[in-house]
């Protein structure tokens, strides 16, 4: 009888064993569709080496990072467009530059953009003049005083050279000069120390503006006593439309018209220090560690075909692009002041307009006199 049940049992084991190999095998086969699916799944899980839990909710949450992202840009939710990526970049892009207001100048806000000119150029201000006899020969918006932007700090070298203070003396940068008013990147870093005569150097040249900081800091008196020296100066030179309050330019409320810019250039020409800074093209300070090479901010300073005698470039939001310079075309000596462009390239293409028109004139002038003689 033990026997027997140890027998019956035996049997049964075996029939459940089979049995339970048999009915996933059935089941497949009546499902051929499924059992290719789930081998498949397999392979991709096996393959891609992470779970299908986790990747169903990486992919959830990219969703919702996608929808918060496009809900910032003020796009809302967008449909499928079945190239999920490139979709949302363009759906991003697109309400970023419609949310970019266009930037206007101090001279736009005034109306001054919609002065005609014979010369069509691009500044808001222009002024010609004529060295020799003082004459305007062309003039733009001439006597509207805007933000001059880095053209301050030539009234900054004015003070400074007439000062008569000692250029060789070591300035160091502090944190006083640092930009609070825009934020300007500067490569003089915060205990940097330089003569004076190097830290003018670059901030004529390169407009420099904690050099330019440095040097109103270190006059006698500090920088409220040097704005009014440079104030005072202004006024002495008939700058009647003029007004600094830094010695860097970078505060809007440093303004001034073309017509005041013009006896400020022919001021600062009068001194060969600042006629050579403002016009080297390159040049290198040692701060202390390496040595920092600067180049000039005008372009036209390295071309051959302009003989530049002083100059100041000049950029601010609220001013726009500046140039102010004195020039020698065909032989005579000119002073051109360009104010509130709206490019570098355009400030160039401006100057380079009016000196055709003076060669042009001068040729016409030239022609005219010989009739007469004749």
């Amino acid at each position: 009888m033990g026997s027997e049940m140890r027998g019956f049992s035996l049997k049964v084991l075996l029939l459940t064993l089979v049995t339970a190999v048999a009915l996933p095998v059935a089941h497949a086969a009546s499902n051929p569709n499924r059992a290719p699916a789930a081998e498949s799944k397999k392979k991709t899980v096996k393959a891609r080496g992470v779970r299908p839990k986790r990747d169903l909710r990486e992919t959830r949450e990219a969703r919702e990072h996608r929808k918060r992202q496009l809900a910032l840009e003020g796009g809302g939710p967008q449909k499928p467009t079945g190239k999920r990526r490139g979709g949302y970049q363009k759906v991003a892009f697109a309400s970023a530059l419609a949310g970019v207001p266009p930037v206007l100048t101090s001279g736009d806000l005034a109306g001054l953009n919609l002065t005609p000119d014979p010369l069509a150029l691009s500044s808001n201000v222009a002024l010609v003049m004529d060295q020799t006899t003082n004459e305007v020969l062309f003039e733009k918006n001439a006597t509207v005083s805007l933000p001059i932007a880095s053209i301050t700090k030539l009234m900054t070298s004015l003070v400074v050279v007439e000062a008569g203070q000692d250029l060789d003396e070591l300035l160091t940068v502090s944190e006083e000069d640092v930009d609070r008013e825009k934020f300007t990147h500067s490569r003089l870093k915060v205990g940097a120390q330089l003569s004076r005569a190097n830290m003018l150097h670059i901030a004529l040249m390169s407009s420099e503006n904690r050099a330019a900081a440095a040097l109103g800091r270190n006059y006698p008196g500090g920088i409220r006593a040097f704005v009014a020296a440079m104030n005072s100066r202004a006024r002495e030179l008939g700058m009647d439309s003029s007004q600094f309050s830094d010695s860097t330019g970078l505060n809007s409320s440093n303004v001034s018209s073309a017509r005041d810019l013009a006896k400020l250039v022919m001021a600062a020409y009068q001194h060969p220090l600042i006629r050579q800074y403002s016009t080297d093209s390159r040049y290198a300070v040692d701060p202390g560690g390496r040595m920092l090479e600067y180049r000039n901010s005008n372009g036209l300073i390295e071309s051959s075909d302009w003989e530049i005698g002083l100059q100041k470039t000049g950029y601010i939001s609220e001013a726009g692009r500046c140039l102010v310079m004195q020039v020698h075309v065909s032989g005579r000596p000119f002073v051109m002041i360009f104010l509130d462009s709206k490019s570098k390239q355009a400030r160039l293409s401006d100057a380079s307009r009016i000196r055709k028109w003076l060669e042009s004139r001068g040729a016409s002038l030239v022609s005219e006199r010989r009739s007469n003689r004749s």
